[in-house]
């Protein structure tokens, strides 16, 4: 089947802005939140089993309509963040949410304080529920009073969240200015990225240049906006709910220890020579003294080949397809099922991400795909993702998705799989020799990049609670980038601005390493493919099929890995070493 570039439907979610159906969502959750609200009076030690489990299943259904109400509104902001009714919808959806959370908090703080005897003989009969109550009561030390809860609920609506949201509209909003081929051209930032990373060194200059003048333009009010969430997250997570470190509170929400996380940063610091090497290699490659920042993704040859969309996703399929022929039938639902907005259009979020739902339901995907074999790769990445919340789908609302370190195996893997099978159809001495050497810049973005961006925030949080200015803060990201690239290359000053055009650090902070924590999984998990064939698939699948019903540790335990070991790290760095060993043998 051909397929052609498309904006998604989302009326399986919803038939529009005014529908019926979506105001009856509304009433539902009104209707269904005021009968579990009759259970506050019921709830006691020595409920019964099937009580409990009821009481359970309740929230969960509430949680389902919620969640296709957040679908609709933050899909419909991200095909376009300019849309009013979008904005509105989004606006209405967080404070509904958190008042509706606010009346239903009674069962969580239950839930938290009761005994440990009695706890544990209710999670027993729980089913797929069990993790989750079991997670829910990992917060107990940093639950507030009821009072407290419901308020920190509804300065959410106003506070962080609006500043999340007022983030998005203005950054997606700009317009990039730039000279090609001697006509001026006004770009999204989807559309800047091809030059920024193209073979003409001139215009890569330019397009970085560009793109951090528009951002360093607003830099002093998006460098406002991020003191003030970094200030909020700090209030919240360090004053009231007492964690150590701003970074702890995020690990919890993954349920990965601490001990690991700074596992994997140290030993992500003490692997930085391996990129520097790799870098002083590429600027041999592409015939330069010395690479410059806006070199590190450039092309080693002057292929400029394009992929045509249909094509691209039918490569996908089949790299998929000669893993498990089931991953490649899911992947063709989200295309099949309208679920994937791939456009490019000003106004549409600039970036790509997969968004699941609920368990059954096919996962929505956005690219901005151009043609180029980064855009190929993404795609391969984010339906990965989709496989990954479908291989999981007996699972409840609550249980379906994986948390955020794993939730980048499947996708990461995918495009591992994409690579190879590229590797194998490619003739072209060329593309196959950049295609090498994407892995690399691949493994660096991934991991590296992703692991200095988590130092960075952890250095941020400390020096905006210590009233650092913006300036201060943008000085402080030129060392951490001068700290990654040693002399391997030369940095110049509108980088400073590069800190803030990083979404995921407003949006979520701490969510970074995650990357860096998948990649370096994957590359494990890779090696193992490659070294056992098919006696590693099953293994594999019921990793993914997990989803997030079990703590992570134990899910990768029974894969052999622990992730408090600096060797299991350190062992992803060593593949990394060798694949530049590989490149360095190239003539």
């Amino acid at each position: 089947m051909a397929y052609t570039q498309t904006r998604w439907n989302l009326a399986d979610l919803f038939s529009g802005f005014d529908s019926p159906d979506l105001q009856a969502a509304f009433d539902k959750v009104e209707e269904q939140v005021t009968s579990f609200e009759g259970v506050r009076g019921k709830l006691n030690p020595d409920l019964a089993p099937h009580q409990f489990l009821e009481i359970v299943q309740a929230s969960e259904e509430t949680g389902r309509v919620i969640s296709r109400l957040y679908g609709f509104a933050g899909l419909s902001f991200a095909a376009d963040t300019q849309d009013q009714g979008a904005q509105t919808l989004q606006s209405r959806v967080d404070q509904f949410a958190a008042e509706i959370q606010n009346r239903t908090l009674f069962f969580n703080l239950w839930w938290k304080e009761l005994d440990d005897v009695n706890a544990a003989r209710l999670m027993n009969g729980s089913g797929d529920y069990r993790y989750y109550l079991e997670a829910m009561r990992l917060y107990k030390p940093h639950t507030l009073s009821e009072a407290e809860e419901k308020i920190v609920n509804l300065k959410n609506v106003t506070g962080a969240n609006a500043f999340r949201t007022l983030y998005d509209s203005i950054t997606n909003r700009y317009v990039f200015k730039l000279e090609v081929d001697g006509q001026a051209r006004e770009l999204t930032r989807g559309e800047l990225i091809p030059f920024m990373r193209g073979a003409d060194a001139d215009l890569r200059a330019r397009a970085y240049q560009e793109l951090y003048r528009v951002y360093g333009g607003d830099g002093p009010i998006l460098g406002q906006m991020y003191q003030t969430l970094v200030r909020d997250w700090h209030n919240e997570n360090l004053s009231l709910r007492k964690f150590t470190s701003p970074i702890s509170a995020r690990n919890l929400n993954n349920d990965i220890p601490d001990e690991a996380v700074n596992v994997l940063l140290d030993v992500a610091r003490r692997n930085v020579g391996i990129f520097q090497r790799y870098f002083k290699l590429k600027a041999r490659s592409i015939g330069v003294k010395k690479l410059r920042r806006c070199d590190i993704y450039a092309p080693v040859s002057k292929s400029q080949k394009k992929f045509e969309f249909s094509a691209a996703a039918q490569m996908v399929f089949e790299s998929f397809d000669a893993f498990e022929p089931r991953l490649a039938g899911m992947a063709r639902r989200v295309f099949d099922q309208d679920h994937l907005d791939s456009e490019i259009r000003k106004g549409k979020d600039s970036g790509a991400f997969c968004a699941s739902i609920m368990p059954e339901m096919t996962p929505y995907v956005l690219l901005n795909y151009q043609g180029r074999a980064a855009d190929v790769a993404t795609m391969a990445h984010e339906l990965g993702h989709a496989i990954h919340s479908m291989l999981a789908d007996q699972h409840s609302l609550f249980t379906f998705q994986a948390c955020l370190p794993l939730a980048e195996t499947a996708s990461t893997f995918g495009e591992m799989m994409l690579t190879d099978k590229l590797l194998a159809a490619e003739s072209d001495e060329s593309v196959r020799r950049d295609l090498l050497f994407k892995q690399v810049d691949d493994a660096y973005g991934t991991i590296l990049r992703q692991a200095y961006f988590a130092l960075f925030e952890k250095q941020a949080h400390e020096m905006v609670m210590k009233s650092a200015s913006v300036d201060e803060i943008c000085a402080a990201y030129l060392e951490n980038l001068k700290e990654q690239f040693g002399d391997s290359l030369d940095l110049s000053d509108e980088f400073k601005w590069e800190w803030v055009s990083i979404p995921h650090i407003y949006s979520w902070p701490f969510y970074v390493y995650a990357y860096a924590f998948g990649q370096l999984l994957v590359l494990s998990l890779y090696q193992q493919f490659k070294a056992e064939g098919e006696s590693f698939k099953p293994r594999y699948l019921k990793i993914l099929a997990a989803g997030g019903s079990e703590a992570p540790a134990r899910v990768l335990s029974e894969a052999g890995i622990d992730i408090r070991s600096a060797k299991f790290w350190q062992g992803g760095f060593d593949v990394v070493d060798r694949m530049v060993g590989e490149l360095e043998k190239l003539k």
